[in-house]
């Protein structure tokens, strides 16, 4: 694959874009923060790896351990799944922990626990990946103008160039997403991202046929059955809505917001005696550490 010379940012448009002298950024890495894909003997880097230098640069000048922080985004890494835009989130430390705000969500990575009531950041006010999306956007533009003059990037190759578009340029990341389905009509994860493009856009009908695709594709993923389950509710199919439901939280029976979405559709079709136990497990799953 291409994948390496297709997409991503060099040492140098990372440093631009932190701010930041590039042998900083080469410190990161040899510590072990993240491990970018390389071209050569160069480092080459994805969106979500701007975010977690980013986060550590400014977590670190917030005095949290090294240690911590290390422990801290190497989770989070693993916590915002492929089906997860990055665009709304923000990193924070409180307390000395490190703390994510991702929409409603605010949660721990180190222990991945949710936190409720919702923290009053102290300190280090953490930052929006949004501003760093914006930042971003001009490369961006330029990577996708540059793959698409090659012509030569295979369905995965598109899928990594759509990704990294996500938070910095919307139609450019459908674009791509479409180029890696007619590359590979069996990619389910560009068929949830794409899904969640077009519902995010307000086409949930569109949606529901990527999520279906992907469900398909991938019967033991939840994401694709819970945002199906969603597209349904929005779509004013309960029912259906509460099948998806029901298949994501037999394959992850820890996916709250599947539970909390299930709660809301038994009191909707009048069975209260489900919605609270919905209800309860959702609150289990989110009841914050003492």
């Amino acid at each position: 694959m291409n994948r390496a010379a297709a997409a991503g940012y060099s040492t140098d448009d990372v440093a631009r874009l932190l701010g930041v002298d590039p042998r900083r950024v080469r410190s990161f890495v040899a510590a072990g923060f993240l491990a970018p894909r390389r071209k050569g003997r160069a480092y080459r880097f994805s969106f979500q790896d701007l975010v977690i230098l980013r986060a550590a640069h400014g977590l670190l000048e917030a005095g949290i351990p090294p240690q911590r922080v290390q422990s801290a985004l190497a989770r989070l890494r693993r916590q915002l799944p492929r089906g997860r835009s990055l665009a709304a989130v923000r990193i924070s430390p409180e307390g000395g922990q490190v703390v994510v705000r991702d929409g409603a969500e605010v949660w721990e990575p180190e222990s991945g626990q949710r936190q409720l009531p919702y923290p009053d950041f102290a300190g280090f006010e953490g930052f929006a990946v949004a501003e760093l999306a914006e930042r971003a956007a001009p490369h961006a533009r330029r990577a996708v103008a540059e793959a698409e003059r090659r012509g030569d990037l295979d369905a995965e190759d598109w899928y990594e160039v759509a990704y990294d578009l996500e938070a910095t340029a919307l139609d450019e990341a459908e674009r791509a997403y479409r180029r890696a389905l007619r590359l590979d009509p069996a990619h389910a994860d560009a068929h949830v991202n794409l899904g969640r493009l077009l519902h995010a856009a307000g086409d949930a009908a569109a949606a529901e046929g990527h999520y279906r695709q992907a469900a398909a594709l991938r019967p033991a993923d939840p994401t694709p059955a819970f945002n199906l389950g969603v597209a349904l509710q929005d779509l004013g199919r309960p029912r259906e809505a509460l099948a998806a439901y029901r298949r994501a939280v037999a394959s992850d029976p820890a996916f709250a917001d599947a539970w909390f979405n299930l709660a809301g559709l038994h009191s909707q079709l009048g069975d209260p005696r489900a919605a609270l136990r919905s209800l309860k497990r959702y609150r289990d799953l989110v009841r914050p550490r003492r």
